[in-house]
């Protein structure tokens, strides 16, 4: 559709009482409207004055014949032109682009008034402009029953933006310094270009860069790439270091489906020496080649505090694309459900969710092979099960990877005594590794209400009182033969508490006290006060 310049709109947009004003002349009343209008030009030229008394009443009337006539029925009107106006960098086909859809099937003044509430939250997304504002114009006089868009929209000022802030992970007693730098429309294409970078005291550190597109030439959904390099220590869980060097590619964006190519070369490796011998077995170098696909539904009233509706998440990865023999082979699986609803008084709402997952390897010998460290559930830790939809891996009152499998540690072999060369000793493994399970379940009831004081209410803070379980199991397929549900349903842990939470624009922070009714041996679990923070 074509996009003429400011001059062919016209110096004096008309309004959208006027476009109804015009449209009305193909009425069967058509002489008489012009009568009294004429009449009333005469009049109003006989006396100037009564004239500007009377320009309010006349607005209002015009107005509020307008909204009569949409009230009574559809009003016939089609889309004759798209008309841009504001944008110096950003390309025209983009803006129509994003729009045309919207407006190609409007065929009267109702759906056009919907198409321009759709179209302006298309651009807002895009991210890249200030403001956007979409006027409805009448069309040519000659083409009665026409209106032309007018779209104004504002570029970002500034392109370049930056975010810097320290957090905290309570649950791994860890600090980390994240920053992030965003280059918006440097092409014109609604291309943003970002930079980010996570240094974690002791755990983590990850750099990455991207660039995202909202679309690339015929192919209407968002195109994502990403490239990032990424360090994590679990020393302390599992006995092992991670590194990654990836290169993650979205191929469909749209709506509620996701799919996207994962490329990533990994090295696992224990710098301590200690690690048990589900660890040794996977150390070294790996390469994750995998298609991952993400089907997201979210109809609930809030994330930080949902009291109505529900959510519900699959994720299905499928690894071992190529013919590579160190390339990792699995097939993945997790489904999550939530749902909330009101109770009616003191804005108490009850919470619940299902999450379960499993992962299995495929491929020639798989009978005799496991599925990868890095990619088994692993259970425990403090964030909440409510904000997001994360699959079966919170449980409340545990430490992160408190709960499931274990394999002991390495001895470590020592001398002492006087001959240390001929009196040889040895000293006890120091705990074991946490290794993960094939598969997971968890499952949580929370019930939320204002607390009594108006300060607590007008901010926001509220209390809740929990209940959560879950189980998480290393069955291979060697093992599954001896798998029974009545024994998984035995070994489920649980826990129970009560708290307050501290919503706020960006994450969640609860003070919870966690009692823990069920534990198994080589769980860490523990009762007390518990500090947990959570984004949606």
């Amino acid at each position: 559709m074509a996009t003429p310049s400011d001059s062919e709109a016209g110096p004096n947009p008309k309004p959208v009482e006027e476009l109804e004003t015009e449209s009305a002349t193909n009425d069967e009343h058509q002489g008489e409207d012009e009568d009294e209008i004429e009449e009333e030009e005469e009049e109003e030229g006989d006396d100037e004055e009564a004239e500007e008394d009377e320009t309010p009443a006349a607005q209002r009337e015009n107005i509020n014949r307008l909204f009569r006539r949409l009230s009574g029925g559809p009003v016939r009107l089609r889309v004759q032109d798209i008309i841009i106006r504001g944008n110096t960098k950003t390309k025209d086909a983009l803006i129509e682009a994003e729009v045309l859809d919207a407006f190609r099937s409007a065929c009267s003044m109702q759906e056009l008034i919907q198409a321009a509430g759709l179209a302006n939250t298309r651009l807002r997304q895009l991210d890249i402009f200030d403001s956007v504002s979409i006027t409805l114009d009448s069309g040519p006089s000659e083409l009665p029953g026409t209106a032309n868009v007018v779209i104004d929209v504002v570029e970002a000022r500034n392109p370049l933006t930056g975010e810097f802030g320290a957090y905290s992970k309570p649950e791994a007693r860890s600090w980390s310094l994240e920053g992030s730098l965003k280059l918006k429309n440097l092409f014109g294409y609604g291309d943003i270009w970002d930079a980010s970078g996570a240094y974690g005291f002791g755990q983590t550190s990850e750099i990455s860069a991207g660039v995202s597109l909202p679309r690339f030439k015929a192919i209407s959904t968002p195109l994502m790439t990403r490239v990032s390099l990424l360090s994590q220590d679990w020393l302390k869980f599992s006995s092992y270091k991670e590194r990654l060097l990836g290169l993650s590619v979205g191929l469909i964006s749209t709506g509620n489906h996701d799919l996207a190519y994962n490329l990533t070369w990994r090295n696992l490796s224990d710098p301590s020496h200690m690690s048990s011998k589900t660890i040794r077995r996977q150390l070294g170098h790996s390469l994750l080649s995998s298609l991952k696909y993400t089907y997201r539904i979210d109809h609930r009233d809030s994330n930080l505090r949902p009291t109505r509706g529900y959510a519900f998440l699959s994720t299905s990865q499928f690894g071992g694309l190529g013919p590579d023999s160190r390339i990792l082979r699995f097939i993945r699986q997790e489904f999550d459900v939530r749902g909330a609803f009101p109770l009616g008084f003191y804005n108490a709402a009850v919470n619940f969710g299902v999450a379960a997952g499993a992962i299995m390897p495929w491929g020639r010998g798989f009978m005799d092979s496991t599925s990868p460290l890095p990619e088994r559930f692993y259970m425990g830790g403090h964030s909440s099960p409510i904000c997001s939809l994360g699959g079966p891996t919170s449980l409340l009152g545990f430490k992160l990877r408190g709960v499931g499998p274990t394999d002991e540690r390495r001895a470590i072999l020592t001398k002492h005594g006087e001959d240390e060369a001929t009196t040889p000793g040895r000293i006890a493994s120091p705990g074991g590794d946490a290794i993960g399970g094939n598969l997971a379940v968890t499952a949580f009831a929370d019930l939320s209400f204002d607390l009594p004081l108006k300060l607590f209410r007008e901010s926001g803070v509220h209390g809740h009182m929990f209940l959560n379980t879950g189980n998480v199991v290393d069955l291979t397929p060697a093992e599954f033969k001896n798998f029974s549900f009545r024994g998984f349903l035995e070994t489920f842990r649980s826990s129970a508490g009560f708290g307050i939470i501290f919503p706020t624009r960006f994450f969640r922070m609860e003070i919870n006290y966690c009692y823990i009714l069920k534990q198994l041996q080589h769980d860490h679990g523990k009762t007390g006060i518990q500090f947990s923070f959570s984004t949606p």
